[in-house]
């Protein structure tokens, strides 16, 4: 099996007919109901399978194969991904808390086909899940848990839901706990599924809620220990928020290949609009944003294996950039569709709306844009450039970020909750040195402006004050400055890595990498004076025979047999 056999399958099931066909998909959209037979086709073709790691019988071995799998669902629908795929990342509190008992035996009803929920947030809560106010207080050998979970992805579907609920009155780092709970096992009436909530996009998914009346769960629904639910939900949330922006790059690319066929046919005042440069270098901005969006995701991915102690900053630039690079993709797209991309009964263009309405939600999944810039707002002074970091023992970035590179194992027991090093952002001076040596198409006079904004950042983190409480909007914007600097150097480090692609069309005299870079730059505050001219090449590639599917190693990462 592989991510380009599912894609093949997609694609199949996507004919009239079919569980993936548009017009029945678009229905399921029109009345919020359901799209069942998108996920029995994919349960039937058996993705839960890579949901579920190795040990405990499932073939979730790499990340970035999960990756490549939930990006050629969400390429042709990213509602029926985010309903499918959430069965993820409702386990990966179980998977992380390293109870073989607990895992193998959700294990079994995932891999027969259990969706599975998360219940972190409860009205009015928002995302500080310090203020939760689910209990669970102790009822002989189990536990009695009161209070409602809400919004929750699958809450009515999902058999299983993995609950934080408070088990100390008193709260605080230590006081809540996570629960596995079984909802078929929960005496009668003492569970209850809270309406579907009306939402701007993935209108068909199963959002609602689930209400615990004094609901008895066995000692074994503890997963991880009694106090250790906050930890385990933030080692958990970097697993989940770099799965997450797979979603992301197939709504990207669903958007590019609707947009290229726009480009294409289009014509205005005579003339193809592909023919006119602003349309160009508009589609040619879009595509940079698509491969920088990549570049830092299959970083993040890799990163999970190999630096997994660094996941905790990894995973929040991740989260916090790349549906912010994807959704202003999507603008970009949107404004050379004009009218179309409002129109929902166009043939051929009447998707484009729903992906924009449906992929929204990305950002805010699993911890908003802000809630992810925040986390890494507090860890700034640990990750200053220019800070003597802690010595590394894992191997150079540029060589686990090889295509052809066979990750380590992922070991779960290795991710942690403070900020460490950053092995990616504090190779870029190597980089940008290498990259001198062999200069492609001018990248390296752009790579060398992001080293001095990246040194200036180190200057700029180094006069920060220490301060209580939330960060402060000058320190947001020092996230933020640090977050595009982090993706010019894994858009630097994926390029040394991978020599023996440089002959590809999209990376022939650094062409991708350059327009990563200026992106990169620009939003570092600095417009190199080549942007342009470097978005119309980028424009003319998704023009071109080579830009059906515009991806940096051409095809989608292949799963392991």
């Amino acid at each position: 099996m592989s991510t380009s056999e599912l894609a093949a399958e997609v694609d199949l099931w996507s004919r009239p007919g079919g569980p993936f066909d548009p017009a029945l998909l678009a229905a399921h959209d029109e009345a919020e109901t359901f799209p069942a037979q998108a996920c029995a086709a994919l349960d039937q073709w058996g993705l839960p399978d890579h949901y579920v790691p190795g040990r405990h019988g499932g073939r979730l071995e790499r990340l970035d194969e999960v990756h490549g799998l939930l990006r050629a669902v969400a390429a042709r629908d990213l509602t029926v991904a985010v309903a499918h795929g959430k069965t993820f990342l409702g386990t990966a509190s179980v998977w992380a808390a390293g109870d073989s008992a607990a895992a193998a035996s959700l294990a079994r009803h995932v891999l027969a086909g259990e969706p599975v929920a998360w219940g972190l947030t409860e009205p009015d809560r928002g995302s500080d899940l310090l203020s939760g106010e689910v209990t669970a207080v102790r009822d002989g050998s189990g536990w009695r848990l009161s209070g409602r979970k809400w919004p929750v992805n699958n809450a009515t579907r999902g058999r299983f839901v993995c609950v934080l609920a408070r088990t100390d009155p008193g709260g605080g780092p230590r006081g809540f706990s996570v629960f596995l709970v079984d909802k078929d096992a929960t005496p009668r009436g003492t569970v209850r599924h809270l309406p579907k909530v009306p939402t701007h996009g993935i209108r068909s998914a199963d959002i609602s809620g689930v209400e615990f009346r004094d609901a008895r769960v066995p000692a074994h629904a503890l997963i991880g220990t009694v106090g250790g639910g906050l930890e385990l939900v933030l080692k958990s949330l970097q697993l989940t928020r770099v799965a997450c922006v797979a979603l992301s790059l197939g709504a990207g690319d669903h958007a590019l290949e609707i947009g290229r066929d726009f480009l294409a046919e289009r014509r205005l005042h005579g003339r193809r609009l592909a023919d006119l440069p602003h349309a160009r270098a508009v589609a040619g901005r879009a595509v940079a944003r698509q491969l920088l969006a990549e570049a830092v995701s299959f970083t993040a991915a890799r990163a999970a294996h190999e630096v997994p102690e660094e996941l905790s900053t990894v995973s929040a630039i991740t989260k916090a950039l790349v549906p912010t690079l994807v959704q202003g993709q999507l603008r970009l797209v949107g404004e050379l569709l004009g009218a179309r991309s409002f129109l929902t009964g166009v043939d051929g263009y009447g998707g484009f709306a729903k992906i924009e309405r449906d992929h929204q939600v990305v950002g805010i999944f699993d911890g908003s844009t802000w809630v992810n810039r925040s986390a890494l707002a507090t860890s700034l002074p640990a990750l200053r450039p220019g800070r003597r970091p802690r010595p590394g023992t894992g191997r150079p970035v540029r060589e686990w970020l090889r295509a052809d590179h066979e990750p380590a194992a992922l070991d779960l027991s290795r991710l942690g909750v403070m900020p460490r090093r950053d092995s990616v952002l504090g190779a870029l001076g190597e980089l940008v040195a290498a990259l001198t040596a062999e200069p492609p198409g001018g990248a390296d006079r752009l790579a060398a402006r992001l080293l001095d904004a990246h040194g200036d950042l180190g200057t700029r983190i180094a006069a920060l004050r220490p301060a209580a409480g939330l960060p402060a909007t000058a320190t947001m914007r020092l996230a933020e400055r640090y977050e595009w600097c982090f993706a010019g150097a894994a858009a630097l480090a994926v390029w040394a890595a991978n020599p023996q692609a440089h002959d590809r069309p999209a990376w022939r005299e650094g062409l991708w990498l350059r327009g990563a870079l200026a992106l990169a730059l620009e939003g570092l505050g600095t417009r190199p004076p080549e942007a342009n001219a470097v978005f119309d090449e980028l424009g003319r590639l998704l023009l071109s025979d080579d830009g059906a599917r515009v991806s940096l190693f051409g095809t989608p990462v292949e799963v392991s047999a």
